[in-house]
């Protein structure tokens, strides 16, 4: 499945769209990343901990959507984006979100 942030597919034609797909992931921090990022605070660099927690919770928020689209048959999902929020002390919310297409090769 085609996975896209442009409004289109290339070489490609829309002949259907299915509708809003979203997937979502909220996770919270572990007590060892937040000692490690306690220490980098202090001398300066990448949160590892946080990097790779931002990356399992997109990938999970990603398969969600894309499970969600070919529930619809799709074939195709065009302008997907992401946000993030806090949404209690400690966990962060990963939200992707797209619209689901059907294509054909042009």
């Amino acid at each position: 499945m085609d996975v896209l942030n442009l409004g289109f597919v290339p070489g490609k034609r829309i002949t259907q769209a299915c509708g809003l797909v979203q997937g979502c992931c909220v996770q919270s921090k572990h007590i060892g990343r937040d000692i490690a990022a306690g220490i980098k605070g202090i001398f300066g660099g990448e949160l590892r901990g946080y990097t790779e927690l931002l990356e399992e919770s997109r990938t999970t928020a990603m398969k969600r959507m894309i499970e969600q689209a070919k529930k619809m048959r799709a074939d195709a999902i065009i302008n997907v984006r992401f946000t993030t929020s806090a949404i209690a002390p400690g966990a962060c919310e990963l939200f992707c979100y797209g619209t689901a297409v059907k294509t054909q090769d042009e």
